[in-house]
């Protein structure tokens, strides 16, 4: 009985293998585009390979951003996290003067945040804070109109504030939630590319990265946040997924890795399935 399932059963197998192996494969070169990661020739490149020791990201899911920090909004007003952050709340390390990736990715907010099916001002806000101290309040105001005028109406101006603070809350914000820049000799900033939502006690409940959101990503991260429960981060799939080559400074697709974990949750199955099918057969016997 058991050399007239073997063919079948390697059938099956092989079947089952291209099921979980390739849409592995598509759906970890999914995330790494997710995460601003480029596909050239078959390799992974980032935007800002992370050399820099001082430059980076350590998420810190579950820790609390200090709200009592004061900072000024676009207006001049000066404002605690605490009375912005009254819900889920994404947050949004930027500077104003950025002339890339800060635009882009507030941009992008702009662009797919009338498409989340929640209320701004009430189910969410959003809060874009400069890590540049030299930055001011007008700058601000500058970035809001332009951002606001981009989604033509569609969004409560309070849902989206503009801030600015001295040195000592800016690295008490962003050392709380482990993201770590450098100011360069010329004025411009190396820092991660990321969004960080919290809730309405200010713990960090998930990150987002890149530059591009997708409204599913947002809506999810912002369901935790109302629900108090701490998500995950695409990235770790990236990280299983993907290893980075120093040398090239690339990120190189695992084939061995995910398809081998493929192979053995497959083998195991159907040795369980071999197992429990010959008692069964035992037992009808």
């Amino acid at each position: 009985m058991t050399k007239n399932r073997l063919p079948v059963l390697l059938t099956v197998l092989s079947i089952l293998l291209s099921i979980l192996v390739l849409p592995g494969i598509s759906l970890a070169k999914e995330a790494m585009d997710h995460t601003g990661m480029k596909m050239e020739g078959g390799h992974q490149h980032t935007e800002m390979p992370k050399e820099d020791p001082g430059v980076g990201l350590e998420e810190k899911i579950g820790a609390s951003i200090p709200l009592s920090l004061t900072f000024k909004d676009e207006t001049g007003q000066s404002v605690t996290l605490g009375q912005l952050v009254n819900g889920p709340t994404i947050i949004a390390p930027i500077y104003y003067r950025c002339p890339n990736v800060c635009n882009f990715l507030q941009a992008d907010l702009a662009r797919v945040l009338p498409d989340i099916r929640r209320q701004p001002g009430e189910d969410y806000n959003v809060m874009s804070v400069s890590f540049d101290d030299t930055e001011t309040p007008e700058l601000a105001a500058k970035s809001k109109k332009m951002y606001f005028q981009a989604m033509q109406g569609e969004f409560p101006a309070d849902a989206w504030r503009f801030l600015t603070g001295d040195m000592d809350a800016i690295m008490q914000l962003t050392g709380s939630a482990g993201y770590r820049f450098r100011k360069m000799h010329d004025g411009q900033f190396l820092h991660p590319v990321v969004v960080f939502v919290v809730d309405s006690n200010g713990t960090i409940v998930r990150y987002l990265h890149g530059t591009r959101f997708l409204p599913k990503d947002i809506t999810l991260a912002l369901v935790e946040a109302s629900e108090g429960r701490l998500g995950t981060t695409i990235q770790k799939m990236v990280q299983f997924c993907f290893s980075y080559d120093a040398e090239n400074k690339t990120y190189v697709f695992n084939l061995l890795r995910v398809s081998g974990t493929a192979v053995l949750l497959t083998a195991g199955a159907f040795l369980a399935f071999l197992l429990l099918g010959g008692k069964k057969k035992k037992r009808e016997d």
